[in-house]
């Protein structure tokens, strides 16, 4: 039986003199109760960092235990197995390299003095992902020491497989039936006709280091000579030879972007991208985007692997950095592959899910710190760390073998362009949609394009067909359309024309919200539904948290607040996010959009001293669907980062368009023509999670919209006045 792994991003790389370290970053190296947490999950093993650079990271005598004895004193009390990994595409702490000779063994030193402190670990992975590592840090020169050659290459392959084969003596000199869990890329290098010798050559290296330790690589093999050409010496080969040091598990660590394609065709792709062997210029790119007919490499990695090495194999990472729904399917899709090996004669041992605590900057391969934020099963935005629906799915996969969920039904963006399979007479499946009630607004209509990108079935319907006034209509279309989870968006938004039309403002935020959630209730289906920060009355200095008592001034803001509590009454686990004044790329209206047709006109932009959190609608529905897929329930406040003034966020847009901040007139409320009394501080902060960007984030993007570009292009396309 195919078992439930787990582990965490643990990196800690170097790039010059920097070493980057998420276990620092995600936070669990000050969290035991993490422990807790993850054996929570009901899972088997636990991939689990004793990371040299972080145990040792001032000399080779010097051992910081305390940075990790009570974790695992905790994991064992909890009896967790954990496989210890002692480096994580590392190149040792600062007083060695990847290049030094004594590499090997001082990590080995370092080994056994792991193992002599935790005697009861009984599976270890000494170097993880020792090729990619050597890749990234010998060949393309992305980490420390920065290489760019062949001959750097070799000598850390070399240097790294040593230290395998001198850590597991160490380690079994202590524990002789200790394991020894290999984990590696899974992919495959694939390639354009005419550049398939070159792929064959990167399929041929990829496999060596594995091959050296099961002692294969001797005159025979396709990659002795690259050896021997770039610095192998023939005793250092022949010591792999006369002493193997075979894996007990094979990992295969498998992403979006493993499998490669070496395309001819060089003006198809970045430049970035371009390079070569010194015979053809060619672009190497993610075969995910760049091949024709790609197919997801799970399964073929295993039996490939397994054919090859004849040892159990194991999915030792898997995790996708991207929307909830489509980290959910790519787990799903792992294990299913699993199963197919499985069944098909592949000894499998488990499917490990990765990034408990997310990851900082792989996007660029952790050689910057730009915050960059990847959720795992849980997310440390939230303190202490919320789960999320993998963490779910894990827990279901390791009671039962199997997981689901609504937006399991449909396919990862790996498998839009395969044909399912159907038998004749076979229907279509139909999707259980999320429902978008008030699809015409600003924000039922950015829900609508959201579901459409991030491939989430929905069904978009607007006032006219189906007024949220009307408790017979709502029962009805809620009935019909049997969702898993309606967004209700409808509502009355004009501030200032609810202190004229207070019935219908009532009637259509407050009762409509409760006719919603009284529908949803019937269903079975889940809520999200949407306040404002105009619930609360102003006479705060600090950011307005979730707890905090509603005292709204005006007729709108009643209305939310009466809105809220019949919501909860109803269904106390519908999802009510708080957020405030909106700007984005696809409404006229917004403040920033008509602050930018002002600026570009060079007129003036009116604006007042009212403090505020603005809210980008891009980010606020993403944050608010992943959310929902979570299952997360109560009241969420999602507004951005950052607190400013209407005035200071004017001038803001000003600076960061190119325009003269002087354009900005400061007004009093009065003088801004405003009916409805505002707070004069309605800043909103969250205890429950930072979910959002900054506000200076978000405006970046909104500029970088082709609504910004065009409010510009029509700007200088007016003809001059006389």
């Amino acid at each position: 039986m195919i078992e439930t792994w787990v582990g965490l991003e643990c990196t800690v790389n170097r790039v010059g003199d920097r070493f980057h370290d998420q276990v620092d970053r995600t936070g669990h190296s000050v969290r035991v109760s993490d422990i807790d947490r993850i054996a929570s999950l009901g899972v088997g093993r636990l991939r689990y960092p004793v990371l040299w650079e972080r145990m040792a990271p001032n000399c080779p005598n010097d051992r910081q235990w305390y940075r990790v004895d009570a974790h695992l004193a905790r994991v064992r009390e909890l009896g967790l197995a954990p496989i210890a990994g002692l480096t994580h595409h590392g190149s040792g702490p600062a007083y060695t390299n990847l290049l030094d000779p004594r590499f090997p063994e001082l990590l080995a030193r370092y080994a056994g003095d792991v193992a002599a402190r935790y005697p009861w670990i009984d599976a270890w992975t000494p170097v993880n992902e020792p090729m990619v590592t050597a890749r990234f840090a010998g060949l393309y020169g992305h980490w420390y020491p920065h290489h760019h050659s062949d001959q750097s290459f070799v000598r850390m392959v070399m240097h790294q497989a040593l230290a395998i084969v001198l850590s597991m003596q160490a380690i079994r000199r202590i524990n002789p039936t200790a394991e020894y869990v290999h984990t590696e890329d899974g992919g495959t290098v694939f390639s354009a006709p005419s550049l398939s010798y070159q792929a064959d050559f990167e399929n041929n290296r990829r496999d060596v280091l594995l091959d050296l330790l099961y002692g294969r690589v001797t005159a025979e093999h396709p990659q002795w000579e690259y050896l021997r050409r770039h610095g192998a010496t023939e005793s250092e080969l022949a010591f792999f030879a006369d002493a193997p040091v075979v894996p007990d598990v094979i990992g295969i660590d498998y992403y979006a972007s493993s499998d490669r394609y070496l395309d001819h065709r060089l003006s198809n792709h970045p430049i970035e991208s371009l390079g070569g062997n010194g015979a053809h210029r060619y672009a190497d790119v993610s075969a995910s985007h760049g091949m024709s007919g790609w197919r997801l490499g799970f399964g073929r990695a295993l039996r490939r692997t397994y054919a090859r090495y004849r040892t159990p194999v194991a999915l030792t990472e898997v995790h996708l950095g991207c929307t909830r729904e489509e980290q959910l399917r790519w787990l799903h899709a792992a294990w299913e592959a699993a199963r197919d090996a499985e069944d098909a004669g592949v000894e499998v041992r488990a499917v490990t899910t990765w990034s408990l605590f997310g990851a900082f900057d792989w996007d660029r391969l952790v050689t910057t710190e730009r915050g960059h934020y990847e959720p795992g099963a849980f997310d440390v935005r939230s303190s202490p760390p919320r789960q999320t629906a993998i963490a779910r799915a894990v827990t279901s996969l390791a009671s039962s073998g199997c997981m689901t969920h609504p937006v399991l039904a449909q396919r990862g963006w790996w498998e839009q362009h395969v044909r399912p399979k159907t038998s004749p007479g076979a229907q279509k499946p139909r999707h259980q949609p999320v429902l978008i009630l008030g699809a015409g607004g600003t924000l039922g209509s950015a829900f609508v394009r959201h579901c459409q990108q991030r491939g989430l079935a929905h069904l978009a319907l607007t006032r006219v067909d189906v007024d949220i006034r009307e408790p017979l209509e709502v029962r009805r279309a809620i009935a019909a359309a049997r969702p898993w989870a309606v967004i209700n968006a409808a509502g009355f938004v004009n501030v200032d024309a609810a202190e004229h039309a207070v019935e219908d403002c009532l009637r259509t935020n407050a009762l409509g919200a409760e006719y919603v959630a009284d529908a949803c209730a019937r269903n079975g289906a889940q809520l999200l539904t949407f306040s404002t920060d105009l619930v609360f009355d102003g006479n705060q200095s600090t950011p307005y948290l979730e707890q905090h008592e509603t005292r709204p001034l005006g007729a709108y803001g009643r209305s939310k607040a009466i809105a809220e509590h019949a919501v909860r009454a109803c269904l106390p686990e519908a999802l009510v996010v708080r957020t405030s004044a909106f700007f984005g790329p696809w409404d006229n209206a917004n403040f920033v959009t008509s602050a930018m047709r002002a600026f570009a006109r060079g007129g003036t932009v009116p604006a007042c001293a009212n403090m505020i959190s603005p809210t980008y609608v891009p980010a606020l529905v993403d944050a608010a669907l992943d959310l929902l897929i979570d299952r997360e329930g109560g009241v969420w406040h999602l507004s951005n980062r950052g607190a400013m003034s209407w005035c200071t966020f004017a001038r803001f847009v000003a600076e960061q368009a190119g325009y003269d901040p002087e354009l900005v007139d400061q007004h009093t409320p009065e003088g801004m023509g405003w009916i409805a009394v505002r707070p004069e501080y309605s800043v909103l902060g969250s205890e429950r999670g930072s979910l959002m960007p900054t506000v200076e984030e978000s405006l970046h993007q909104y500029l970088r919209s082709p609504q910004a570009h065009m409010v510009r292009a029509r700007a200088s396309e007016r003809p001059e006045t006389r």
